[in-house]
């Protein structure tokens, strides 16, 4: 079993349009862009990043906006909805933000006793706001005061057609089950850091999603470092899956592998962090480029769309 893993790394999604994607996760949410890069597969597409003030572990959400992508279909095999802390006390007051910002199926509710507001993002991805306690000091510079500022990420649901295998390979990677509620199974990491939860949601009669706006990509986990991660990835090939070698992501080491239901897992180590290529007073509002791209940063600029900041 592997002990390495501390919690969530990022969470990466597909977008339709990068102005609108920009204004709700910063204007509404109240999270900063830590990062305006590029996809570094596909370097005509922006790669967004929305955090806290330093975009640390498990705070992380990123977005690659593809122009015009027709909306993704919600089902199984994919991350169902991401979860972020926001104090206790605050939920009422992001209902009517969330209403004022564009959100949509804005609705209370709880998920195993915390109580929380569910509701839908402008591309139709899944999100909650889960009160708790969170030490992790958030952004408050984006207009949405400490007393309700997100902290982070909370947890994150899956939704399988079928859970053994993949509930098989939490329990790999570190994951122990807590409770259950119906379909929905509670995976924790008992010495996780943030964000160490995964809740699974077992649903034999839905349909495949299909991946587009609106749905997210791939959930990286957190590893300390290099060595880690290195262990992590060599284990985790040694015992049959198909990961991917160490890619070079500048503000992290990541590597990939798809898991028996389907989703896209990555490995991710905490450093060396979004500030490693600009101020930390100045994070997002430049465009920063991998150092392989510089060289075609005019092009590059000139196919991407414009940016309202």
């Amino acid at each position: 079993m592997l002990t390495q893993i501390k919690g969530l790394h990022h969470i990466s999604s597909l977008a339709s349009d990068a102005n609108r994607t920009n204004a709700f996760f910063t204007r509404t949410l109240g999270l900063r862009r830590v990062k305006k890069s590029v996809n570094q597969d596909a370097p005509d597409m922006y790669h967004l990043y929305y955090g806290n003030a330093l975009g640390d572990q498990a705070s992380a959400m990123t977005f690659f906006p593809i122009p015009h992508a027709r909306p993704g279909r919600r089902g199984t095999g994919e991350v169902g909805v991401t979860n972020f802390t926001v104090p206790k006390g605050s939920l009422s007051a992001w209902a009517d933000r969330l209403a004022l910002g564009g959100a949509t199926d804005i609705a209370f509710g709880q998920s195993f006793g915390a109580a929380l507001v569910a509701f839908t993002a402008p591309d139709g991805d899944s999100f909650a706001l889960i009160e708790g306690d969170d030490p992790r000091a958030p952004w408050t510079g984006s207009g949405v005061g400490e007393d309700m500022a997100i902290r982070g990420f909370h947890s994150a649901s899956l939704r399988l057609k079928d859970s053994g295998a993949t509930r098989e390979l939490l329990h790999f990677m570190g994951y122990q089950d807590l409770e259950s509620n119906g379909a929905v199974t509670r995976l924790h990491l008992p010495d996780g850091e943030h964000a160490a939860i995964i809740d699974i949601e077992t649903l034999p009669t839905i349909e495949r999603a299909r991946q587009s706006a609106g749905t997210v990509h791939h959930i990286a986990f957190a590893v300390p470092d290099l060595i880690a991660h290195e262990e992590v990835r060599k284990t985790l090939e040694d015992t049959g899956w198909g990961v991917t070698p160490s890619i070079d992501r500048y503000y992290f080491q990541a590597a990939y592998f798809r898991t028996p239901g389907g989703v896209l897992f990555e490995i991710s180590t905490n450093g060396p962090g979004f500030d490693v290529d600009e101020d930390s007073a100045q994070l997002g509002q430049n465009l920063i480029l991998p150092p392989k791209f510089e060289a075609h940063r005019d092009q590059i600029a000139a196919a991407l769309p414009h940016m309202e900041e």
